[in-house]
């Protein structure tokens, strides 16, 4: 799976220029967290909620309602934004995205394709991207098959299913501790039951 096929490719942006108020507004319509910054087609700082509240001023600020609103119109977009923003490729692993958004302690990456930016991919859509893995939309019945992790594992399984003409929907290796691994699968058919009595004969724990 690659960072192109889950990431936002509508991205709203701003230039240096527009104020923070202006952006404020842009974020609450938008239901948006983050905006990049784009200067003459250019991917030039990254703009986050978190970098606004920065700005906000302390409640036991002395200045008026006046003042403070006054000060904030002036505040641009250049003033604020982070210069050095880390980005992603489009064709870059997702499971590197998401180790890069770990190491760098973010939550969001935009993408950036020959120096042009192709959208913007974040915790949400990698999230996303994993209860997919998972099979949490997946049709069918939820079985964990948990066994020693050695050869012959999915073989068993395939041939089950195959015998009892069941569907693997979805499927997820877990490794554990103590040389153990769990596989999560969706079974679609009419005989999951058959196939489940069939691993545990084999030897297989199953769990639901």
């Amino acid at each position: 799976m690659y960072v192109r096929q889950f990431m936002i490719s509508q991205v709203f942006t701003v230039n240096p220029e527009q104020t923070v108020v202006d952006v404020m507004a842009l974020m609450r319509e938008k239901r948006i967290r983050r905006v990049p910054v784009v200067e003459k087609g250019k991917l030039v700082g990254l703009l986050t909620d978190g970098d606004l509240r920065e700005i906000s001023p302390s409640p036991a600020t002395t200045l008026s309602v006046w003042e403070l609103n006054n000060l904030i119109a002036k505040i641009t977009v250049r003033d604020v934004a982070k210069k050095k923003v880390v980005t992603c490729p489009p064709d870059m692993r997702l499971e590197d995205a998401a180790l890069l958004m770990m190491d760098r302690k973010i939550s969001g990456l935009p993408v950036v394709d020959e120096g042009k930016l192709v959208g913007i991919i974040t915790l949400v859509e990698i999230t996303r991207a994993f209860l997919d893995v998972m099979g949490s939309r997946s049709p069918g019945e939820r079985v964990v098959i948990e066994t020693k992790d050695k050869v012959g594992v999915i073989s068993d399984l395939g041939i089950a299913t195959k015998e009892h003409d069941v569907n693997i929907a979805s499927l997820a290796v877990f490794h554990r501790e103590e040389n153990k691994v769990q596989i999560l699968v969706h079974l679609q058919g009419d005989n999951a039951a058959e196939v489940e009595t069939s691993l545990e004969k084999k030897g297989y724990r199953i769990r639901k």
